[in-house]
């Protein structure tokens, strides 16, 4: 079974526990292949690596079972702009802290390991976001798995952005930015500016504005089969433009064109896996103390 395996640049202490991950891929049979970015880093600290490494970022001629991203959720979301449009399953194990994409902790690896090893998983085609213009800045990289967002640069004032779903124009949202959320976005970025909270497997976006000046301007959930056009009037030169931890820098009078992407992310679910389960125990969701588990 082989396995591309990724990760990010960490403190050299992480780099042990690092090098045992990949040593218990090994001994559950899987024959690890490594991201150049990770190779660089281990080799940095002084890892002699005994794995081979894939030569380039194109995964498609690579032959791999799976892709499993090292580290937290930012790992995972570098893993699945290394995967791209190749459908390969990926998976997440926490080496850091809250881990709710990478939600396989250290405590369960081996039993992670036995079962991908086994076959004892699902899929779970989780949607992508696509900016479908400004092929000179995104290249192939224009998709996210969380959201696409844009904020204001290089000036306090607040931008326009102007929304149209297909042909029917939305609202302008005077705010420091705006966010478009993917159903697994909804509970990252989306959520900590107000949005709500979207099962993975919805078919919808969330419309959520950063800041926003008018107080009666409220997070919109929209159906994914809309194209959704942003016309962005800001009095500074440039904005940001954000697809997950990617970031572009594009004129302050730009249009970006959004649509779900043809394509999507196999996310690997394990047995014991579930995402209510893990709303209650990451984020804490509908924590009372006087609530518990219904009796049986």
């Amino acid at each position: 079974m082989r396995i591309g395996v990724n990760g990010r640049v960490m403190d050299a202490a992480s780099a042990p526990l690092v090098v045992r991950m990949i040593e218990r891929m090994v001994a559950h049979g899987m024959q690890p292949q490594l991201s150049i970015g990770l190779a660089a880093w281990l080799r940095e600290v002084g890892v002699t690596l005994p794995w081979p490494v894939i030569p380039n970022d194109d995964l498609s001629k690579q032959e791999l079972d799976l892709c499993i991203g090292l580290g937290g959720d930012g790992t995972l979301l570098d893993t699945v702009a290394w995967v791209g449009r190749t459908e390969i399953p990926v998976l997440g194990i926490n080496l850091g802290r809250l881990g709710f994409l990478s939600n396989v902790t250290l405590e369960a690896v081996e039993e992670a390991l036995s079962a991908i090893k086994q076959g004892r998983y699902m899929l779970q085609d989780r949607s992508l976001l696509e900016v479908i213009d400004h092929p000179e800045l995104l290249g192939r990289a224009n998709f996210a798995l969380n959201e696409v967002s844009i904020h204001k640069r290089e000036s306090s004032s607040m931008i326009a952005v102007h929304v149209h779903l297909g042909n029917d124009y939305l609202n302008t949202y005077w705010a420091d930015g705006l966010i478009i959320a993917t159903p697994t976005g909804s509970t990252a970025y989306s959520l900590s500016c107000g949005g709500p909270i979207l099962y993975p497997t919805s078919d919808a976006l969330v419309i959520n504005p950063i800041c926003p000046h008018n107080l009666n301007v409220r997070p919109f959930v929209v159906p994914d089969h809309y194209t959704i056009t942003l016309q962005l009037e800001a009095r500074s030169d440039m904005c940001l433009m954000n697809l997950d931890a990617r970031s572009v820098s594009l004129g302050g009078q730009s249009r970006i064109t959004i649509q779900r992407a043809r394509f999507s992310v196999k996310m690997v679910q394990l047995e014991n896996s579930d995402f209510l389960d893990t709303l209650r125990t990451k984020l804490s969701w509908g924590l009372d103390v006087r609530s518990g588990p219904p009796k049986a």
